[in-house]
């Protein structure tokens, strides 16, 4: 891409998108690195960039939705910035005017209901106070492939020939594949950060109601972000016992009971 942009002339422009990209990550990674959150790596692309980080949906609502908003909110001060540079002389009206464009342009970009855009990502934390993990993250997938199907749709419909935005659809459409194939790793993520963790993100208790037949794993499956889980185990159609959920997550990660079933940590505690 820097290649085609220099032989093409277009070196300004690749280099206002790189910095207004740089930024825009370094205002997610910042805001992480303030609350302690582990960042894996900082990918910077002409077209976007991804901050990504070894957070597993464990972390208080604030803290992700303050890291998220950190990067759109990046570029107002950018924007300000560049409105001075104009003023003082700096920069040309002209490159002023490219600046805004691309800064705006990235801006409502980001904020698209699709996975991995930061507006896809606030529709995860959405769906996940009202949902259990996996069926948040399933809805989240579904509505970002239908937004996803909106965004190619407008772009065949008015600027079929614009190469950068048909590498951003082969992104986009990339990325929401690997997350919908690595769904069931990203769930057992969650589950052994939520045993591992400190427990910080805990709010509130939310019992949930299991029949001793049921294994492990699908019980887990109910388990919602920000809530504590007693098990409450149901044998006949009455109350038969209790368990914590961390007897579920030790049996599972530690003890490497993948397989059982409810009734069977009931007799071993």
């Amino acid at each position: 891409m820097m290649a085609v942009s220099a032989a093409t002339a277009q070196f300004k422009t690749l280099a206002i998108l790189l910095v207004i990209v740089l930024v825009h990550e370094l205002g997610h990674a910042v805001c992480a690195a303030y609350f302690s959150w582990r960042i894996k790596s900082i990918m910077l692309l002409p077209f976007g960039g991804a901050a990504e980080m070894e957070e597993h949906g464990n972390r208080p609502v604030k803290e992700e939705l303050a890291v998220i908003l950190a990067g759109p909110l990046q570029h107002l001060p950018m924007q300000g910035a560049a409105l001075l540079a104009q003023f003082y002389g700096i920069i040309t009206p002209e490159s002023y005017a490219l600046f805004t464009f691309y800064n705006l342009s990235i801006l409502l970009f980001n904020l698209l209901p699709i996975w991995p855009l930061d507006g896809g990502k606030l529709m995860f934390i959405l769906f996940s106070l009202y949902k259990p993990f996996p069926s948040a993250h399933k809805w989240m997938m579904v509505f970002s492939a239908c937004a996803l199907l909106v965004y190619k749709g407008a772009v065949l419909a008015f600027f079929p020939f614009q190469l950068n935005l048909w590498m951003i659809t082969v992104f986009l459409c990339y990325s929401l594949f690997m997350e919908y194939k690595q769904r069931h790793f990203i769930h057992l993520r969650f589950l052994m950060d939520r045993y591992y963790g400190s427990g910080k993100a805990i709010q509130k208790l939310v019992p949930i109601k299991a029949e001793s037949g049921e294994d492990l794993l699908s019980v887990m499956a109910r388990f919602k972000r920000g809530c504590k889980h007693p098990i409450i185990v149901y044998r006949g159609g009455a109350k038969w016992s209790e368990l914590d959920e961390n007897e579920l997550l030790h049996a599972f990660f530690s003890e490497k009971r993948t397989n059982s079933k409810v009734e069977e940590l009931v007799y071993a505690y």
